[in-house]
């Protein structure tokens, strides 16, 4: 059963590529060059939307279908990975023509800054919203 989930977990995987290069990225392409977005904007918004459509739905059918407790844990874990791990693959795989990587300290601090503000907030919600609810105001 372990190698069937593996396989399993990679043709996930490989329908997620497919779906993304095919679809997704050129449907962000249109809608930026269609609604003149900035390319700073589009990639804190709807890049960031389409990074964290799978922890919100993991967290969704946690929450409602299963009656866990995952949504937490999912939230703050993927954030992390996605913090950490996709930047410093980009940084490892820049083209030599690219390199050194020229960052300023403004993206590290935006989004460090409303990545702990976010938490925290979902922590004070978790924290006095009640025993596993939060209320909506």
């Amino acid at each position: 059963m372990v190698i069937f989930h593996i396989l399993g977990v990679i043709y996930m995987f490989l329908g997620l590529m497919i779906v993304c290069d095919n679809f997704f990225g050129p449907a962000l392409d249109v809608m930026v060059d269609k609604w003149s977005i900035d390319d700073d904007v589009a990639g804190a918004t709807f890049m960031a939307a389409g990074g964290s459509a799978p922890e919100l739905a993991t967290s969704f059918m946690g929450r409602f279908v299963s009656k866990s407790d995952v949504g937490f844990g999912t939230i703050v874990g993927s954030a992390v990975f996605n913090v950490l791990f996709v930047i410093g693959m980009c940084a490892i795989f820049t083209p030599p023509e690219l390199a050194p990587l020229q960052l300023t300290w403004w993206p590290l601090f935006r989004d460090c800054s409303y990545y702990s503000i976010t938490l925290v907030t979902l922590g004070a919600f978790f924290r006095w919203g009640g025993k596993d609810e939060i209320i909506w105001w």
